[in-house]
């Protein structure tokens, strides 16, 4: 099948038994225009198709989930409201946030949507862990948090079988917005950044980095836990 983003794609083994994972770098693009380049790609894809991780910085927009209430999107201003087909509440992307698509055949994997999430919070965890931040998942309300603070939100969309949506990390973006919506639909949640916890290194260098655990967290640890 034609690749949207064939001229950014790099191939990354995976094992004997499946088609390898490809990452593609995509620098900063719009928001709607990656999302329904996500939905074609699910829609087109085989059971020979390589699952993908699109790396991407968006432009400042809301989004609000399925489940998203209207209440939680308390002063938007001129940033652009988008309601979208992932899971979860409200959030905000913009620049100084890695977004991290992980575009996964759950069937040929054979992973529940579950065993998927905790990968994603894995992969954070392990990232700032070896920055030396303590991090954890929540059962209750997905994504990574340093002590009461959110750092990374997770929201993900099942078609067929095959996931697309992802993560996005805050690294150095503007935390400002985030004051005008409950985040992730939690009245008065704390949100966090790697630049405020000393972790000061290029974006696109940190997405190689998580990128390459996210592999390891999808591909290799929950492989050998099931």
């Amino acid at each position: 099948m034609p690749h949207p983003y064939d001229d950014t794609a790099t191939e990354r083994a995976d094992d004997p038994a499946h088609p390898g994972l490809e990452v593609c770098y995509l620098g900063r693009r719009d928001y709607e225009a990656v999302w329904r380049d996500m939905q074609r790609f699910t829609a087109d894809r085989d059971d020979d198709t390589p699952d993908n991780f699109w790396a991407v910085e968006h432009p400042p927009i809301y989004t609000l989930g399925q489940a998203a209430r209207p209440e939680h999107l308390l002063d938007p201003g001129d940033i652009p409201v988008l309601r979208v087909d992932r899971g979860g509440q409200v959030t905000y992307h913009g620049p100084g946030q890695l977004v991290i698509y992980t575009l996964v055949d759950l069937q040929r994997r054979r992973l529940g949507v579950r065993q998927l999430v905790e990968a994603l919070e894995n992969g954070v965890i392990g990232l700032l862990a070896h920055h030396g931040i303590e991090a954890r998942g929540r059962r209750d309300a997905p994504g990574v948090y340093v002590g009461e603070a959110k750092i990374a939100a997770l929201g993900l969309k099942i078609s067929r079988g095959r996931s697309y949506h992802g993560l996005a990390l805050n690294v150095n973006m503007d935390l400002e917005p985030f004051g005008r919506i409950d985040p992730c639909g939690h009245p008065g949640l704390a949100v966090t950044r790697l630049r405020d916890l000393g972790i000061d290194i290029p974006l696109w260098e940190l997405a190689g980095e998580l990128c390459e655990r996210l592999h390891r967290e999808i591909y290799q640890n929950t492989t050998s836990n099931r």
